[in-house]
């Protein structure tokens, strides 16, 4: 009877320490700056610039589906944000990253705020038939997007490295 409760103990200890081991990495902020990452270069690297080669599609509807398609992604990154600022909060990792998990509110929130809509009305004058003035918009979007998924890969690779 002692080695039947001997073999149950140690399959219930290798649950546990499965357990243990899924709340580590849960807890470890890499998964989210990962998944981050990946909806950001499907996005704005890889389904963006495929649609404007489309033959198929048209300027403006290529346009219109992008400003979709952005205020969409822009939502998603905001709950992954909100993800990531908890799990850094919550797995004791505040000092080491809350400074550059800073510099990604301030990219999300710019890029939501104002870019985004700016590039919007742009794609509502190419709409209705004008062409806008000339703007930076885009390249200030651009240079966000990809500072924003290096900061995200920085943060993810730190954070796999580091030991809790």
């Amino acid at each position: 009877m002692s080695s039947a409760l001997g073999a149950f103990g140690q399959r219930l200890m290798h649950y546990m320490s499965v357990a243990h081991r899924i709340r580590n990495a849960l807890l470890n902020p890499a998964w989210v700056c990962f998944i981050w990452v990946g909806m950001a270069v499907g996005v704005s690297m890889i389904a963006t610039p495929a649609r404007f080669t489309a033959v198929s599609i048209t300027r403006p509807v290529a346009l219109d589906v992008g400003r979709v398609v952005f205020a969409a992604l822009n939502k998603a990154e905001l709950i992954a944000l909100v993800l990531l600022l908890v799990i850094v909060r919550v797995s004791d990792r505040t000092r080491a990253l809350w400074a550059w998990c800073s510099l990604l509110v301030l990219i999300v929130l710019a890029q939501g705020v104002w870019l985004i809509p700016e590039l919007a009305m742009r794609t509502d004058i190419i709409l209705g038939g004008g062409e806008p003035p000339p703007s930076y918009a885009h390249a200030i979007y651009s240079t966000l997007e990809l500072t924003k998924i290096g900061l995200l890969l920085f943060l993810g690779f730190r954070s796999l490295a580091e030991q809790h």
